[in-house]
């Protein structure tokens, strides 16, 4: 990595008569996709990385920094690479969505992104968009305060990046690929990962978990990244507490908790303070499942990692397992914890809460499938949607066709209410909505306040928690609740004073959540479930926010070397069957 010479930028901060002048720079990085062998469980595979590194490399930036990262495929699949929870202002070229920013970066080929850090302070990450590629193709963003600016918070003695991942002993694209062709379910992992070791806990594994030592009486920052293909996860450090002060790059009112509970694709910024006995203490985590255990089963690993004080102990007897961690079903604790977010609103870290709404929508996500009525047999094929429709990917990107007036690779007509009103979340075991297939995006006007309800239904008797993810925008989480959302009752219990601040959010199992964002970055920007399993079945649709009046308010131009659209999605499924 190089740095080049910085360029001023000001940001302007004023207290009184004080103003201060931030340098902000611009950094190169070069990530080059090749296949390495890897040995984890007692077996050894070959799978996509970046620059021999699993987990990938960890990205460095202050607030207001700029970022180039050439990406060099040297691997078997086209990718992308998406910076998750980035606003790109103006810069939906390098957002790095597969067939809605961009198509795909051939093997051979190259691509240079320009990642522009505005609003986001503490940590992100970033990973490839493209199947279950992102599964090992992911690393951590680091962003610090602006140059002469400090934390929030006492700064810390140190800080400790983990990142929770999932673990196959086999390359999982290649099942994928024949999923995404016959419409079945994925497959369940072999474990659960922390910085790319299982931990003690696994077969073949105890000898390579991962261990941080640590000073007694200090107070560490610890930067934790959800890279997992489907979960949400509870974590949690014998022992220790954990306060929480930072959630997907922004400030949080800081609350001490005994665990935490990330949502798939969530970043979260945790200290603790090394108070204890010096020894060692498992760091560890669980999956939070909420699926039905009669559709699918699950993942039980309890992925661990060592935190050890330095200094002489014994260190023959086992560390200290989190007698805190909730179970893997415990829906109370994943509520509770998530109803303590708060923003940290204060005069350096304002917030803006659209109080006009101009566009309201109340979105299903729902798990569905389409029977096929072959000659001598039926068979289904699963799918999920939003508002009953299944995204289907354009042969080429939804960007270019948008930014060049191409016609007949998107519709403007994405609803803004289901097609059909019921108990959302009664025990349907039947699928009478008949899901529609299409390519159908929603427009909105430069500077509209924007208001979605979420609903979770349970058609199939299938209901399950979605992490709702929305490119180049952050919204405001005012409230989420169990059952139908209640028009009348529901906004009532709205926090419109200090609401998380956030760009993934977790949709209740069998339930109900509400944001608002303004649409004040003009592109063309995916929302979707970040789980890759209802990500690869159609649960996504695209937001395009039209040019403002100005300049400053407008699409950049597209840079010069946009991959080009060579081949059909990968995304496309064989049994293309009219669901209507």
């Amino acid at each position: 990595m190089g740095v080049a010479p910085a360029y001023p930028l000001l940001l302007l901060f004023l207290t009184g008569i004080s103003i201060w002048v931030v340098e902000a720079e611009v950094h190169y990085y070069d990530f080059v996709l090749a296949e390495k062998n890897f040995t984890r469980l007692c077996k050894t595979k070959s799978m996509l990385v970046v620059n021999g590194q699993f987990p990938g490399p960890t990205i460095y930036v202050h607030k207001g920094d700029t970022v180039f990262v050439n990406v060099h495929n040297h691997g078997d699949y086209g990718l992308t690479i998406h910076w998750h929870g980035v606003k790109q202002p103006r810069n939906p070229w390098s957002d790095g969505s597969a067939y809605i920013t961009q198509c795909l970066i051939e093997p051979g080929h190259n691509f240079t992104y320009e990642v522009v850090f505005s609003e986001e302070e503490g940590t992100l990450w970033w990973h490839a968009n493209s199947d279950w590629t992102r599964n090992t193709v992911h690393g951590a963003i680091v962003i610090y305060p602006p140059h002469g600016f400090s934390y929030p918070f006492p700064t810390p003695a140190g800080e400790q990046i983990l990142i929770l991942g999932t673990w196959f002993t086999y390359d999982v694209n290649k099942v994928i690929k024949e999923i995404l062709r016959t419409g079945k379910d994925v497959p369940i992992s072999d474990a659960y990962i922390i910085n790319g070791q299982p931990g003690d806990f696994c077969a073949c594994s105890k000898e390579m978990a991962y261990r941080w030592q640590v000073d007694y009486g200090k107070t560490y920052l610890i930067r934790l990244v959800n890279a997992l293909m489907n979960e949400e996860f509870f974590f949690a450090i014998a022992g220790h507490d954990l306060i929480v002060v930072g959630i997907d790059g922004s400030y949080l009112k800081p609350f001490t908790t005994s665990y935490v509970m990330l949502s798939n694709g969530q970043t979260m910024d945790v200290l603790v303070k090394t108070n204890q006995s010096p020894g060692r203490y498992y760091m560890a985590g669980r999956q939070y499942y909420t699926d039905n255990l009669f559709f699918t089963g699950y993942d039980k690993t309890n992925a661990s990692a060592i935190l050890e004080y330095r200094g002489k102990y014994d260190r023959l007897s086992s560390p200290f397992f989190p007698e805190t961690l909730p179970s893997y079903t415990d829906y109370d604790s994943a509520t509770r914890f998530r109803k303590r977010l708060k923003s940290l609103a204060c005069k350096e870290h304002p917030i803006d809460v659209p109080r006009n709404v101009t566009t309201q929508m109340y979105i299903t996500a729902s798990m569905d499938k389409i029977v096929h009525n072959f000659s001598a047999y039926m068979d289904y094929t699963l799918l999920s949607s939003l508002n009953n429709i299944s995204w289907v990917n354009p042969s080429t990107d939804v960007l270019q066709a948008y930014y060049r007036n191409l016609s007949g690779f998107y519709t403007s007509d994405f609803p803004d209410e289901p097609p059909y009103y019921f108990d959302f979340v009664a025990d349907l075991r039947d699928d009478s909505t008949h899901p529609f297939k299409g390519t159908k995006v929603k427009v909105l006007e430069y500077g509209e306040e924007v208001e979605i309800v979420f609903q979770s239904t349970n058609l199939l008797n299938a209901s399950d928690e979605h992490s709702m993810y929305i490119h180049g925008h952050k919204f405001y989480v005012l409230g989420e609740g169990y059952g139908n959302f209640n028009s009348t009752r529901d906004p009532e219990t709205y926090n419109l004073v200090d609401p998380p601040y956030l760009s993934t959010a977790s949709l209740p199992v069998k339930g109900w959540l509400t944001i608002r964002f303004k649409a004040n970055n003009p592109g063309v920007w995916a929302m979707h479930c970040q789980e890759g399993r209802h990500l690869i079945w159609g649960m996504n649709t695209v937001l395009i926010v039209k040019n403002g009046s100005n300049l400053e308010t407008s699409i950049r131009t597209p840079p010069p070397n946009m991959p080009s659209c060579a081949s059909y999605p990968s995304i496309h499924r064989a049994l293309e069957v009219s669901a209507e």
